[in-house]
């Protein structure tokens, strides 16, 4: 392989996704942004949206605008883009509260409806608010079950779920692509494992909706939550969606009951019963300022097509391996994400015993932005609407710089904002 940036620029030059970057806000030129694993960069078209919403709708139409502007029928319209690019029917996605609140909603009602089953199950990969909120549930039902935490075996890879599931596990639960790594799980092997034992599945789509292509429909997934800032680009604390299957939306109960959840929410009954299908795990009003943003960012994603996204985001995250094994592994910088690309997600994680500060020194000194996760990783996001090889050859090399001339001594370890 060819490692120059005539190289690099060439494969710009064929990209048929390249035109897309020209639909995004890009203010530094100078900044290679690696970190739409994050938090996904503004569409242009999120800026007429939200004047649109803000002048038009709240400013002028007022309360008016929830029959008039779509707002009611907004998550589940947005939710049912969304079930194009994760292989979902239409009625089985919604949009509806963060994604911390919605596994909740989903752990709860799946605990609850497998009765006689004391066991839910998660691995040591997963990322630890998935686990904050399991914990908290399993003590809000009273202790009645026990989360057994499955160990990867080397801290990249997913641990063997077949062995440690049996009779008693209710509820399985797992980042479909892990936070660190980028380890991906094969959602249908999994789930199918899960099922053969009585278990339901639980899956966070958020590192993986929008860059990995998958078939919730197919792998007949029970359950399913992920957030939309990321890949999804809907901006900043944008509200999250939750998937149900369809056949399991009239048997499993919001416990987070709540107005919009009502079968009829405007005949204000005292008595709370559940509306029909996916609405009923709605809860509170929709939070329309951010809701109505994800729609843009969605439509891209549609527009492009999810095969040709995960095409782009394997090719490139490939590259970036490459450059890795010719030029930052003989400096003793690891790579802590699966080599097969089957098994990995759209971030590429690298690690280095210095990791935060050379991570530090990119930001501050070499115009490129990645993000760090303790103790040592560097994790690089491919966005593949807008991240082009030649950023990725760009930071690769000004990697090596730091590394091979130590910038980063100039920075104390122990000086760290509250954001990394």
């Amino acid at each position: 392989m060819t490692f120059d940036r005539p190289d690099a620029q060439q494969r710009d030059d064929i990209d048929p996704l390249a035109p897309f970057r020209q639909r995004f806000i890009i203010d530094e030129p100078a900044l290679i942004y690696l970190d739409g694993n994050s938090l996904g960069r503004l569409p242009i078209a999120t800026i007429d949206r939200s004047s649109r919403l803000i002048r038009e709708e709240w400013g002028r139409r007022l309360i008016r605008s929830w029959n008039e502007a779509g707002w009611w029928d907004a998550p589940q319209r947005i939710g049912a883009q969304i079930a194009t690019l994760i292989g979902a029917r239409p009625d089985e996605v919604i949009i509806a509260d963060s994604t911390s609140i919605n596994l909740f909603k989903l752990a709860v009602a799946a605990l609850r409806h497998q009765t006689g089953r004391q066991r839910l199950l998660t691995d040591d990969l997963n990322f630890p608010s998935d686990l904050y909120i399991l914990q908290g549930a399993i003590e809000l039902l009273g202790k009645q079950h026990e989360l057994g935490v499955m160990p990867s075996p080397d801290g990249v890879h997913g641990a063997d779920v077949a062995a440690h599931l049996d009779d008693q596990t209710a509820l399985l639960t797992l980042s479909h692509t892990v936070f660190k790594s980028g380890f991906t799980y094969d959602i249908a092997t999994v789930t199918a494992q899960a099922h053969e034992v009585g278990a339901m599945v639980l899956w966070d789509l958020s590192h993986s909706a929008g860059a990995v292509a998958m078939d919730l429909t197919a792998a007949g997934v029970d359950l399913a939550v992920g957030c939309t800032y990321k890949y999804l680009n809907g901006g900043p604390g944008s509200p999250a969606f939750l998937y149900v299957r369809r056949d399991l939306q009239e048997k499993l109960h919001n416990p987070l009951s709540g107005w919009l959840g009502q079968r009829s929410p405007f005949d204000f009954a005292l008595d709370y019963r559940p509306a029909a299908g996916l609405r009923r795990f709605l809860t509170g009003t929709p939070p329309m300022a951010a809701l109505a943003l994800i729609e843009p960012g969605v439509a891209l994603l549609n527009e492009a097509g999810i095969a040709a996204l995960r095409g782009k985001s394997v090719a490139q995250t490939e590259y970036l391996i490459a450059l890795w094994d010719a030029w930052l592994r003989p400096l003793g910088v690891a790579l802590r994400s699966p080599r097969q690309a089957a098994q990995r997600g759209s971030h590429v994680t690298l690690a280095h015993p210095e990791g935060w500060r050379i991570n530090r020194t990119l930001i501050e000194q070499m115009k490129v932005l990645p993000d760090f996760r303790a103790p040592d990783n560097i994790r690089f996001g491919i966005t593949p609407l807008y991240t082009t090889y030649t950023e990725i050859y760009d930071a690769m090399a000004r990697l090596r710089q730091v590394i091979e001339e130590k910038l980063y001594e100039r920075y104390d370890p122990a000086e760290r904002p509250d954001v990394t």
